[in-house]
């Protein structure tokens, strides 16, 4: 219990200091001082920086440069895991981002299909072209046949349904003549507002 105590006279004191009033350590003129504001970035501005994954080895560079005026253009370089070097020039304005891709072409590169994949590719074509010539001329292809326990499940299934629908509709009706008895025999409640207060 003492602990609880504790807690909440220190929770209740962290409140208040948050709540503190702290207008007596600003200004007179009640502006917030420039040691207090973070400065500005600079416009225009620039930067460039490398690193690397271990010491004494660089891996990746980024350089870039802002007029000041909403365009920006810089550059970035880094060797994938295959240790090879990617490198993307960019220029953002308000025309949007263009990038220039260098050593990139394998990345681009659509891949050519394998004799199975063409082979594959070939049959699903054809048989996609049977079933909608089929379909245009309303002939239903590959329908089922139902053997006779596809058709006495059916029939079960059916016959459920209805067992079930029809004690429903027999619990709904009971339901509804419980309620209608209950608001023939109660009494309203004629206890107004004035009478309460």
């Amino acid at each position: 219990m003492e602990f609880l105590k504790t807690g909440l006279v220190t929770l209740i004191s962290l409140v208040g200091f948050g709540l503190a009033d702290v207008s007596h350590i600003l200004p007179h003129d009640g502006t917030i001082p420039s040691s207090v504001t973070p400065p500005s970035p600079p416009s225009p501005y620039s930067f460039q920086y490398s690193a690397g994954r271990y010491p004494g080895q660089i891996d990746r560079i980024h350089k870039e440069a802002g007029d000041g005026a909403g365009s920006v253009h810089g550059m970035y370089s880094y060797i994938d895991p295959k240790y090879k070097v990617r490198t993307v020039e960019y220029t953002a304005d308000s025309n949007g981002f263009h990038p220039l891709l260098t050593n990139f072409e394998d990345t681009q590169a659509v891949p050519v299909d394998s004799e199975a994949v063409a082979l594959a590719k070939k049959r699903h074509y054809a048989l996609y072209e049977r079933i909608a010539t089929e379909h245009a001329r309303g002939v239903q292809v590959n329908s089922p046949a139902e053997t006779v326990s596809v058709q006495r499940a059916k029939d079960r299934h059916l016959n459920l349904f209805a067992k079930i629908a029809q004690e429903h509709a027999a619990i709904a009706a009971e339901r509804e003549a419980e309620k209608r008895a209950f608001e023939a025999t109660s009494i309203p409640n004629d206890v107004h507002e004035e009478e309460i207060h």
